[in-house]
């Protein structure tokens, strides 16, 4: 899925869309996501200017949208925003650089009518980058 076909999934749009592609998915169970980092990112001007690091909230962040787009691709939530409803547990294990690939896998553990607790982990290569349980409310 690419970046047209996401946003027709997700209301975010550039700057603020923090995943390039979607390479696999099963709609309300999991997905994997990829996040190109390039020195391109607005962020990188102030953050931080003689070291360019991704602000692990912005790492979370697309950790979520790659779990929104999961969502909503449900039948039932076509339409819909996925909020953030908690975010529980947040690790950060490496720093995420210009050049980097982060790839995006959300696999969701528990899901009720308006509700959706997602397992999120974020890798550059093989390495863990960061980690965090996403809970999804769906408005």
């Amino acid at each position: 899925m690419e970046i047209n076909e996401i946003m027709q999934i997700i209301p975010h749009r550039p700057p603020f869309l923090l995943i390039d592609r979607v390479v696999e998915m099963v709609a309300g169970k999991r997905v994997v996501a990829i996040k190109n980092v390039t020195m391109n990112e607005p962020y990188f001007v102030g953050h931080f200017p003689q070291e360019p690091v991704m602000p692990g909230v912005l790492i979370i962040e697309s950790m979520a949208q790659a779990g929104a787009v999961a969502l909503l691709s449900m039948p039932e939530y076509v339409g819909k925003i996925a909020y953030f409803g908690a975010i529980d547990n947040a690790k950060f294990r490496r720093k995420v650089v210009p050049g980097d690939t982060l790839r995006l896998e959300v696999e969701f553990v528990k899901l009720k009518k308006s509700a959706g607790i997602g397992k999120a982990v974020a890798y550059v290569g093989d390495t863990k980058a960061a980690e965090a349980e996403l809970t999804f409310l769906i408005g």
